[in-house]
């Protein structure tokens, strides 16, 4: 039976599920969900997530919602195939995947998010930008990346020296931090933050995805 993503391709979590799948090398059936016309809020949609949210994943019998958790099911069903992004065969790596899996979820993702939506997404809705929202989740975000600075600089990527999970739920949002002009100094003025983010966003992978990251377009 086929994959099937629920979701909109601009949206950050969809991004995810879409660039981990297509790592895999994965075909799968895209659903389009509208959100201007609130099909997230209604039937049939809640009774595959009852949250309300984006994106869905479907695997025969199998329905999975938040982000995090999908990519997870994908990385171990598929283990044996394109990339292993669990790095199942060697343990202590995999325990650093799932270290920086919680790290850009608890510390990273939070505050880029309310950037991105003060002052990138809200503003294409007609909300007028908080700078005070703005500032204190750029200070939160500063004492993230010095973090991650320190630990680019002992290894290629986050969890180890090859690509996983822990790096991929970082594109979609760096992407959108990224054109907001005021933000991309919090990534180039980190010389191997500036790396990282170079070398994981020039995935023929991500290239292909960030083709639907269209927000502002």
């Amino acid at each position: 039976m086929a994959l099937k993503v629920h979701g909109l391709e601009k949206s950050m979590p969809t991004a995810c599920v879409m660039l981990c799948l297509a790592e895999k090398g994965l075909n799968f059936e895209f659903v389009q969900v509208d959100l201007s016309k609130g099909e997230h809020k209604s039937h049939p949609f809640l009774s595959k997530n009852p949250f309300g949210k984006i994106p869905v994943f479907e695997d025969g019998p199998v329905t999975l919602f938040e982000s995090r958790a999908i990519t997870g099911y994908i990385a171990h069903k598929f283990k044996d195939i394109g990339t292993d992004l669990f790095r199942h065969d060697n343990i202590e790596e995999a325990a650093m995947v799932g270290v920086w899996i919680e790290v850009e979820s608890q510390h990273f993702s939070p505050p880029t998010t309310a950037i991105i939506f003060e002052m990138f997404i809200g503003p294409l809705f007609g909300h007028t930008t908080d700078q005070s929202v703005v500032n204190f989740n750029i200070e939160k975000l500063d004492k993230v990346l010095d973090a991650y600075e320190a630990r680019l600089s002992k290894s290629k990527y986050l969890a180890c020296d090859s690509f996983s999970l822990a790096d991929l739920h970082h594109l979609s949002y760096i992407y959108y931090l990224m054109k907001i002009a005021p933000c991309a100094y919090l990534i180039n003025s980190r010389p191997h933050v500036k790396a990282w983010w170079e070398g994981i966003s020039a995935r023929q992978s991500f290239v292909k995805v960030a083709q639907g990251l269209t927000l502002g377009e």
